[in-house]
């Protein structure tokens, strides 16, 4: 690995890979605890709308998927609060009318010569540096306007209607989350691909909240976890020349069956160790 870093793709690669890392950290902690999974996933597969949007009007990718993701998300959270009972219908719905509009969009592309392999399962390989600088950014804001609103979305997270109570604007801050969640879904989907994305906000996250006593415990833990996966990942994929984003899901996969063992035995060893 340290041989392949003399190539300017893996440098890129490796940056990427470690700036998504932190926004699944953070991002995909919220999305466990909040329990918002699902929705996520939504907003990823959605995303494809506006990758055939972007392609279809010459725009540049990022600019279309963000947009269109944008909107799909505000409408899911929308209904996530007023309608919670038919959320998850109306959100898939929405993930299959999206990927839908995307596939259109891009048979209607004139001369469409576009890799879909890489928007569906990652190519972390041949992110440009202006997109590593987009990642940074938006790692950035993320990071800032958690840290602002800390105490608030703590509350939101563990007790939404002791927030309410409390004074905390719910509404505004669970918008203010799911714009957050689908501008870093959006910067995830280089790394990984629309398809697994969900796996890299879910995986580490889940993991973390194993051994964690507090949120900001849970996003760090979750941060390195990621950072771990993505790098040995990165690594399986250079050496065995392997899909990048699926070899990263797959360590991740590894990892979380390894969690699940270490948390089936160790009441056992617990009890064995008592007597």
């Amino acid at each position: 690995m340290i041989e392949a870093l003399q190539f300017e793709f893996m440098q890129n690669a490796l940056i990427a890979g470690l700036l998504a890392s932190v926004i699944c950290g953070i991002m995909g902690t919220l999305v466990v605890v909040n329990r918002i999974v699902f929705l996520s996933g939504g907003i990823a597969h959605a995303a494809f709308g506006g990758i055939g949007l972007a392609f279809f009007f010459g725009w540049h990718y990022i600019v279309g998927t963000i947009g269109f993701s944008l909107m799909a998300a505000v409408v899911m959270a929308a209904i996530t609060l007023k309608a919670k009972h038919r959320a998850d219908t109306i959100i898939g719905v929405i993930w299959a009318i999206g990927m839908a509009i995307g596939i259109i969009l891009l048979d209607l592309t004139p001369g469409y010569n576009v890799d879909l392999m890489s928007y569906l399962f990652g190519s972390l390989l041949t992110v440009p540096d202006s997109d590593i600088w987009m990642m940074l950014c938006v790692g950035l804001a993320i990071v800032g306007i958690i840290f602002y609103f800390y105490n608030d979305y703590l509350a939101l997270s563990y007790d939404e209607e002791f927030a309410q109570i409390r004074g905390v604007r719910v509404k505004s801050l669970y918008f203010l989350m799911i714009v957050m969640l689908a501008v870093g879904i959006v910067m995830i989907i280089q790394v990984v691909g629309l398809i697994l994305v969900i796996a890299l906000l879910t995986i580490p996250p889940y993991i973390a909240e194993r051994y964690s006593t507090s949120l900001p415990k849970m996003m760090i833990i979750s941060s390195i976890l990621s950072a771990i996966f993505t790098v040995t990942g990165l690594w399986f994929s250079y050496v065995f020349d392997l899909t990048s984003g699926a070899s990263i899901i797959a360590v991740a996969g590894i990892g979380f069956l390894i969690s699940l063992g270490i948390e089936r035995f160790r009441p056992k060893i617990a009890v064995k160790s008592i007597h």
